[in-house]
């Protein structure tokens, strides 16, 4: 048996659908299981056991018509005997069904559900104290009788790949016996984005409350003026406990640093998600316009904290989205302050 798993673009989700590889695998352990991705979201699934072959789709592929047909023609090729699509885009659509697996799966929409043998409805609230992106991608594997289980994406590292983080933290004087925190003071976009002053105001009360905390930003040397815009409204005293020129010079070394932290402390996105990968304890914080429940579920409660606007305040969302950064400005640090301070007590 040969099953192809579709999950195009963001890093996050590339990361989020590869629980179904390790469900499938389960499943029939004889499978050749390949994932479809994006070949700039390889980083965060290579080495993982599960998967047997990985397709990338290029830049080339995307911006092409031509270079997409041909390579439609290479997935029909695999001979496929089962489909599953994540994505569920146009794009995705089209490679499952030039497939032509017996079973196509895919979330349904109306004007592609024909071109699928079991279209899939997502479902708007959790049924088992899940996330929403966890509990839908299960959803997909339904048509082959693999019920939901309460498992969370991982991140395999290399031995040498740890050592390394290691070697680099240790030259830029990181004493990893003392606490170390990964903080993403970046959201993916300015909407996603906490106020930089409030965040110099959450950094300000993390070296307040740990002595001997050391922090490390998450950011990309494009990002690097938005970075020290942050260091620069925190207090003297926090300052001292910022390694602003410490970051991952590749997503592989930013895995590899991180894994070595005591938490990730931040706005919601890609990062967070990578670090629960690797088995750390976060603390995000969720920008005013998204529903919480899409990326946190409450089974998470015993190792995570995630914080919401709408925990503090009553408000309408759909406002929230037409005016972010208002209802960001809203989100005050004093609102967040207590529950980072308990969630550092009990990480440290």
């Amino acid at each position: 048996m040969k099953i192809l798993v579709i999950q195009q673009k963001m890093i996050g989700d590339v990361l989020t659908t590869s629980i179904l590889l390790e469900s499938l695998r389960k499943r029939y352990p004889a499978a050749e299981l390949h994932y479809l991705i994006n070949s700039h979201t390889l980083a965060v699934v290579d080495n993982n056991p599960f998967i047997d072959k990985f397709i990338f789709v290029t830049p080339n592929i995307e911006a092409s018509k031509i270079d997409f047909y041909k390579f439609l023609k290479t997935i029909k090729a695999e001979d496929y005997d089962i489909t599953i699509d994540a994505y569920g885009k146009l794009s995705s659509t089209l490679i499952s069904y030039f497939s032509k697996a017996k079973m196509r799966i895919a979330y349904y929409k109306k004007y592609t559900a024909f071109l699928l043998t079991h279209p899939i409805e997502r479902i708007q609230t959790p049924k088992h104290h899940s996330s929403l992106a966890l509990e839908n991608r299960f959803r997909l594997l339904e048509p082959l009788n693999i019920s939901f289980k309460d498992i969370q994406p991982q991140i395999y590292l290399k031995p040498d790949e740890i050592e390394g983080a290691k070697t680099l933290l240790a030259a830029s004087g990181i004493d990893l016996e003392k606490p170390l925190f990964m903080i993403s003071v970046l959201g993916s976009n300015a909407t996603k984005t906490y106020p930089f002053k409030y965040m110099a105001t959450l950094l300000n009360t993390i070296a307040h409350t740990v002595e001997n905390a050391q922090i490390l930003f998450n950011y990309i040397p494009s990002q690097r003026v938005q970075a020290e815009a942050i260091y620069k409204n925190c207090l003297p005293e926090t300052k001292a406990h910022i390694f602003l020129d410490v970051y991952g010079k590749s997503l592989r070394e930013f895995l590899a640093i991180t894994s070595l932290c005591t938490t990730l402390i931040g706005n919601e996105g890609g990062a967070n998600n990578m670090a629960k990968a690797l088995s750390l304890p976060t603390f995000t914080i969720f920008s005013p316009y998204l529903n919480k429940k899409n990326w946190f579920g409450d089974n998470e409660t015993k190792q995570h904290i995630a914080v919401h606007l709408s925990d503090y305040i009553a408000y309408d969302i759909s406002l929230a989205k037409k005016q972010p950064r208002e209802y960001y400005l809203k989100f005050k640090p004093n609102f967040i302050s207590e529950k980072l301070i308990s969630f550092l007590k009990i990480n440290i």
